[in-house]
């Protein structure tokens, strides 16, 4: 599995931590664009880059981390095809990718600890799309798009 990481200044610390995380896992590529370090940047940038990145497939999923994770992921969203989803705990990570095939997960620094961003970033990546009803929700969403 292939994975794009993000953050601003906000969430560099995380990312890095996170980073570190999935990179002892032989089965996950990190590809990590930035930023890299905590000197402050604006949010869209990033959130536009691994969007693109997923939507290209270039990875398979991506993780976005601001100081709240709402402006980044509000970026990534913009992106067509994009449905990326705010988690503050483990049954968000498990629920979205079980009932809206979220393609990034976004996490607030400021918000969640580090143990738990772990736990939900493991939650995100081990679950898959529940598909039946679902499917047409997404599809739905999808049909939304006008970019």
């Amino acid at each position: 599995m292939k994975i794009a990481l993000g953050a601003d200044h906000g969430g560099y610390e995380l990312k890095e931590k996170i980073k570190k995380y999935l990179s002892q896992k032989e089965d996950i590529k990190i590809v990590d664009m930035g930023t890299y370090s905590t000197e402050s940047v604006d949010y869209p940038k990033y959130g536009h880059m691994v969007a693109k990145s997923v939507v290209e497939k270039e990875v398979d999923f991506g993780i976005l981390i601001c100081g709240t994770g709402i402006g980044i992921s509000i970026a990534a969203n913009k992106v067509s095809g994009i449905r990326a989803a705010l988690c503050t705990n483990t049954t968000m990570a498990k629920l979205t990718r079980q009932h809206n095939d979220a393609n990034i997960l976004a996490l607030g620094a400021r918000i969640v600890g580090d143990v738990l961003a772990l736990d939900i970033v493991d939650e995100f990546l081990a679950t898959s799309f529940e598909g039946g009803r679902h499917t047409r929700r997404v599809e739905t969403i999808e049909a939304c798009n006008l970019f």
